[in-house]
Order: structure tokens, then C-alpha cells, then sequence
């Protein structure tokens, strides 16, 4: 069932979905790892991508810029598509200009879960 901001349908997403910021980014995703991808949303530009990677079901959506509209998409998709785990992939901003630019950061973890 679609969303104000996601027009799939239940199914469309697989499982695990891969999330940068920029919906170009999904696009080229999708389209250089992922074999058979078909597009799945594309509501004000916020594209979103289902395909396979190495046999298994994958999807790639952009979430846009800042949490605010990351938490928009992440909820939608956990809650209306049933999407069990989202990885999010890419790049993010200093806070402080004592953090040094250019450098690598693994986080894990989860802000928060939602709950259907």
C-alpha cells in the first residue's frame, strides 16, 4: 500500500534495504551492484530500487538530507512495507572542527525502533 511519500507495494522492498542520502546515489547503486534492479518509488524524486546482489533480495533508497526526513522514510518502510533492516551508506558531516575531516568512522547501532 503506498505512502504520501513511497508509491511500492507491499513486497516491492526486500528486507534489508541500503540507504545514502542522495536518491542519485541509490540509483547508481542499484544499477552498478545489483542485478535485475527495477525501480520501486520515485515520489518527489526520492528514487528507490529492488534488485538481487549475489542471489539475495536487496533494495537501495534515498532518504534525503538531515533526520528529519531520514526518519520519514525509515518509518514508512519498517512500519507499511515491513523492511527488517536498513543499512544506511555513505558520508556525514563534522560537528566540531576539532573532528578532523577526511577521516573514517564506523558507527553501529540504532537510533531508535519503530514499532508497527
Amino acid at each position: 500500500m503506498a505512502t504520501p511519500h513511497i508509491n511500492a507495494e507491499m513486497g516491492d522492498f526486500a528486507d534489508v534495504v541500503l540507504m545514502p542520502g542522495d536518491p542519485l546515489r541509490a540509483k547508481y547503486i542499484a544499477e552498478t551492484f545489483l542485478e535485475d534492479a527495477r525501480e520501486v518509488n520515485n515520489v518527489r524524486g526520492m528514487l528507490g530500487f529492488t534488485g538481487t546482489y549475489k542471489g539475495r533480495k536487496i533494495s537501495v533508497m534515498g532518504h534525503g538530507m538531515g533526520i528529519p526526513s531520514c526518519s520519514i522514510y525509515t518509518k514508512e518502510l519498517i512500519t507499511d512495507f515491513g523492511v527488517k533492516k536498513i543499512i544506511r551508506v555513505g558520508s556525514c558531516g563534522a560537528v566540531s572542527a576539532a573532528r578532523k575531516t577526511a577521516r573514517r568512522r564506523y558507527r553501529y547501532g540504532c537510533l531508535h525502533r519503530f514499532q508497527s
